[in-house]
């Protein structure tokens, strides 16, 4: 649809048909505020406004409203208004222990109607001073006496809310506080506050686009993305980080638009499609405290166990016991270390149609082919999802308890790729049917199966009646819903806390890992994978992933391989993730890739060698704001030069690695303020400029520490994570005595030298 570039066509949808009698309201200046328990309630009126642009409705009397403020801990503050659902029922939620609410207090104050303080600190400030208004010309109507107010979140910091953003007062760019009713019932929220007009914006989930999001609309709407190069995205996150050192929660499943400083350069606002709002302003002395602060609020990642971080090698799909065990096989005669063995769409009794149960065919003995697996050192990762197909083992049980939710008329959600009729989603809204899928998990835990991959997730049914939710409050939750109880099972039945995840909304971090979707097999597709890598990261997820060397192929889709510089150059880009995954519709396999394959062992031997550093960083990942694979702003939110870099990343908070993305190996790259270690060289080189261009061999990437950096390494040859001995490991520490790469034991142990760079 053509955009209008106006608020009411292009945010708050008044122009469609469904809209004609829908009425707008702007909240207008508080008038009281009084505290109740540990918060302070403000009696706001809300004004009615008639269609025709922004016009008051003078037939019509406004509306009072309570507007509730609280404060959790010292650096968070809720603002919320309607009726919003019981926090101990709601699954984003997962508030720390130490996070308490705080007593407020509201007092008259010198500069405003209303100040709310905690003790002597300040938390808001309600009813600011605006010019006098000197009356020149009658033509124009007066404008609002509108609701003005700024949050210091953490005392220090302002957050101004975005009051008078107008041309004339009958023309509006965004609305600081307001709704829109239909049938006289509030069908939709409105927010604005004010964007700076050199402020920059992060997050919002796996955004696939540049990190700075300033001048972006996004739409917060899960879906199948089809890839990582376009505005669609599997996992949407109403939450976005300030370069101004806040960050901005909206706590909803339903679904949202945010415009970041877009459709008004001076507001960044938001539209929640529900009847109530309810937000959380954030400060914290840098972003990753920021980040934190959302952690408290929802949830810290779990860990994840040391085998997930070797090789996990997949393709869509395997198709029997026989063919897996032969690959594992062949992975270990070649020496290419790995712990995972992914089976895909083709283990049950016809491909794509999930029952939960192998093909006794090609599976005939699934007790026993974990048993073989395992004493190869491999384990065995599961592919499912959450929608069952007539005609399938468990399609008539499911039906007949409503563990599926009843469809009223038949509009089917078919696999992308198979096309096939399913009878419904699993209502994860229902407590017996997610009891009855975890029974179903847990037969496949206990037989062998280390993880479980819950692909899907991102769309439901919206005709469907669903037991507990309506399906525009279950949507984006659904994801949440679904990996919860796959990851409770996993962990209950198997003492690890692991699934492989592609949907995601608020709290979804708390299950890892998750990866980014159907990416091609392009160099584009590595770009958005890792944009979408760091966005995901500044949204509160610490372990990340994508299918190496990309999904599917292009134009073919399934029908080439990814060329052999994409394979090779897309492995080195994802040992530095916090896991490494191979996974795509054709043969993945390294030794698939012969004219590269001796280079791609040396960079596993290297993955497996850099093993402890990774565990050391994600327990700090685990109990912190960071992810594991962090954009720069996390460590240089002042620069604004990292505020532009989406095609680099720090590696926990030691290594700054800078990918290859283009065949000939070319690429400019930038290093902040410090001074810097070759990974390879072991030259010093200072930060803060560019370094110039060049071309990297074959057998490198760029790749710095930070001087004086200490990370633990496995300077010995595994098969795979089963050969560790984690009390062997050796320290490398990067200072003025750094040998470079040549000299240390990795070296000798990758054996990764420049004459096996010949590849053309």
């Amino acid at each position: 649809m053509k955009p209008h570039d106006m608020l009411a066509q292009d945010l708050l949808d008044l122009n469609l048909p469904e809209a004609k009698d829908d009425r707008v309201w702007i909240a207008l200046r508080a008038a009281d505020a009084r505290q109740s328990g540990e918060a302070v309630d403000l009696t706001v009126p809300f004004q009615p406004f008639l269609p025709e642009l922004f016009k008051p409705d003078s037939t019509a009397a406004p509306r009072r409203e309570t507007l509730r403020l609280r404060r959790y801990g010292s650096k968070i503050v809720r603002l919320s208004l309607g009726e919003v659902p019981d926090d101990a029922s709601n699954p984003m939620l997962q508030l720390h222990p130490d996070l308490k609410t705080r007593p407020l207090t509201v007092n008259r104050e010198e500069g405003a109607d209303f100040t709310v303080r905690d003790g002597a600190v300040l938390v808001a400030r309600i009813g600011l001073p605006t010019p006098p208004r000197q009356v020149w010309s009658s033509l124009i109507v007066p404008a609002l006496d509108e609701l003005t107010l700024a949050f210091y979140p953490d005392g220090k910091t302002e957050v101004p809310w975005m009051a008078f953003d107008t041309f004339t007062p009958v023309h509006r760019e965004s609305i600081g506080l307001g709704y829109v009713t239909r049938n006289d019932a509030i069908d939709r929220f409105a927010f604005a506050h004010y964007a700076a007009p050199d402020e920059k914006f992060a997050g919002t989930g796996e955004r696939f686009m540049p990190l700075n999001l300033s001048g972006r609309t996004l739409v917060l709407e899960n879906r199948d993305a089809l890839g990582v190069n376009s505005r669609r995205a599997y996992k949407n996150v109403p939450f976005y980080l300030s370069s101004r050192g806040y960050g901005l929660l909206v706590m909803t499943s339903a679904h949202v638009r945010l415009s970041l400083a877009d459709l008004s350069s001076r507001a960044a606002q938001g539209v929640v499609a529900d009847n109530y709002l309810d937000l959380f302003i954030l400060g914290g002395d840098d972003l990753a405290d920021v980040l934190y602060q959302y952690r408290l609020l929802t949830g810290f990642p779990g860990p994840t166990p040391l085998w997930s971080y070797g090789t996990w090698m997949s393709r869509m799909t395997y198709f029997s016991a026989e063919e897996t065990l032969a690959i594992a096989d062949r992975l270990r005669e070649e020496d290419f270390p790995c712990d995972v063995i992914h089976l895909d769409t083709g283990w049950f009794r016809k491909d794509w149609q999930c029952e939960w149960a192998f093909n006794p065919e090609t599976f005939p003995d699934p007790p026993g082919y974990f048993q073989a697996m395992r004493a190869k050192g491999m384990r065995v990762s599961l592919w499912q999802n959450p929608s069952i197909a007539p005609g399938t083992l468990r399609y008539d049980e499911a039906v007949n308890k409503r563990y599926l939710a009843p469809i009223p008329r038949q509009s089917g959600s078919g696999s992308d790729f198979g096309g096939i009729a399913y009878g419904g989603n699993i209502d994860f809204s229902n407590p017996e049917a997610v009891s009855w899928y975890q029974g179903l998990l847990k037969d496949l835990l206990e037989m062998g199966a280390a993880a479980i991959k819950t692909d899907f997730g991102e769309k439901i049914n919206e005709h469907a009646d669903y037991a507990t939710l309506p399906w525009h409050r279950l949507h984006n939750l659904y994801s949440l819903l679904y990996q919860r109880a796959a990851y409770e099972v996993t962990e209950a039945t198997t003492g690890e806390g692991i699934i492989w995840a592609r949907a995601g909304w608020t709290g979804c971090q708390r299950y890892p890992v998750h990866w980014g979707g159907d990416c091609a097999c392009s160099w584009d597709g590595l770009a958005g994978s890792i944009r979408g890598g760091l966005h995901i990261g500044l949204s509160g997820f610490a372990f990340w992933s994508c299918d190496v060397p990309g999904f599917h192929s292009l134009p073919e889709f399934m029908n080439q391989r990814p060329d052999d510089l994409l394979y090779l150059r897309w492995t080195q880009a994802a040992i530095f993730m916090s896991h490494l995954r191979y996974h795509g519709t054709s043969a993945r396999e390294p030794y698939a890739y012969p004219a590269v394959a001796p280079l791609v062992r040396s960079w596993l031997k290297l993955r497996y060698a850099l093993i402890p550093y990774l565990l050391d960083q994600s327990e700090k990942a685990v109990a912190s704001g960071f992810p594991l694979m962090r954009a720069l702003i996390l460590h240089h939110a002042d620069d604004p030069v990292c505020w532009t870099v989406d095609d680099a990343f720090y590696c926990g908070e030691s290594l700054l690695v800078a990918p290859l993305l283009n065949a000939a190996g070319r690429r400019r790259v930038y290093l902040p303020a410090g001074q810097w270690v070759d990974f390879w060289s072991g030259e010093i080189l200072d930060g803060g400029r560019f370094l110039p261009e060049q071309t990297w061999p074959l057998h490198q990437i760029p790749v710095y520490a930070r001087l004086g950096a200490e990370i633990r390494v496995y300077p010995h040859p595994v098969r795979g994570t089963d050969d560790m001995d984690l009390a062997q490991t050796e320290t490398v520490r990067f200072d003025e005595a750094y040998p470079g790469f040549a000299a240390t034991s990795l070296q000798r142990l990758t054996r990764l030298f420049p004459e096996q760079g010949d590849v053309t």
